[in-house]
């Protein structure tokens, strides 16, 4: 375990862009006792294990190399790592009502859950938002940062799987699309409300999740495995405490495997108006 231990605490605060220091200050020790137990001399104390987890945004286990969430090759991963954009660059239509709801003519931190290529993310800071933007595709990541550049824009991008990251900084704006079904429906529930409770007061989310209906046939994609759609409506359950601005559900047509399909969908803009 210390093996596992000092390469993860390594691999995660390089992962969100932290020095030893700067994760020595967020645990109030010494940048020494990071560096040692990154070169596996000395190990934690079990007491500071949820902080370094909550520190880095990963779950303990995950940390301790105990994850059941294994990062696994997805079929994007493969497709990402191709000439050009395969969902192109022009950002998602919810992107317009984002704006519409909430525009950024005060500084506005958003969260793209699911980046992939980062074409949202990219526009969002094409407009003034500050992005932050993670995926678990390291070559998803590299198209966003390359997207960025081209467009001169700052985003702050990172690693991580759905399954294992929690939010602990709070956000205005909490954007996905196109990844939701990857959840697991026995952590719905818990990562729901982990997001909710990192969005500010007078802050939206805007989200979209695909939904299961008998007459539309299963997508090309072989991701039967770690895919999981939901039941129609049931998102908007997890939000019936918040002010529903919008919810749609829609039927549209997919070519993304290059094999004409369809999706259904559904689209929830909701707001935060607890104090």
């Amino acid at each position: 375990m210390r093996e596992a231990l000092a390469r993860n605490i390594s691999r995660f605060r390089k992962d969100r862009e932290l020095t030893q220091e700067a994760l020595a200050n967020i645990l109030g020790i010494s940048f020494q006792a990071v560096s040692k137990w990154e070169t596996g001399q000395t190990v934690p104390d079990t007491l500071l294990i949820a902080d370094i987890a909550k520190a880095l945004h990963v779950s303990t286990d995950k940390l301790l190399g105990y994850s059941a969430y294994k990062d696994e090759v997805t079929f994007y991963e493969t497709q990402y790592k191709k000439e050009g954009y395969i969902w192109g660059i022009n950002p998602n239509r919810n992107c317009l009502k984002v704006m519409e709801l909430l525009p950024p003519v005060v500084a506005l931190k958003l969260l793209d859950v699911g980046c992939g290529e980062g074409k949202d993310a990219v526009f969002f800071a094409r407009c003034g938002y500050e992005v932050t933007a993670f995926d678990i595709s390291e070559a998803g990541l590299e198209k966003t940062k390359r997207l960025a550049d081209k467009a001169r824009v700052p985003i702050k991008t990172f690693r991580a799987n759905i399954l294992d990251y929690r939010l602990s900084e709070e956000y205005d704006i909490i954007f996905s699309s196109g990844v939701l079904h990857y959840l697991k429906p026995e952590l719905r529930s818990e990562i729901m409300e982990n997001y909710k409770s990192y969005v500010k007061t007078g802050g939206i989310v805007a989200m979209n999740v695909f939904v299961e209906k008998p007459f539309i046939a299963p997508p090309p994609e072989n991701e039967a495995h770690h895919s999981y759609l939901w039941k129609s409506g049931q998102l908007l359950n997890y939000f019936h405490d918040w002010y529903v601005e919008s919810f749609k559900e829609y039927i549209f047509d997919c070519n993304s495997s290059e094999i004409l399909h369809k999706h259904a969908m559904n689209v929830l803009f909701a707001k935060n108006c607890n104090e």
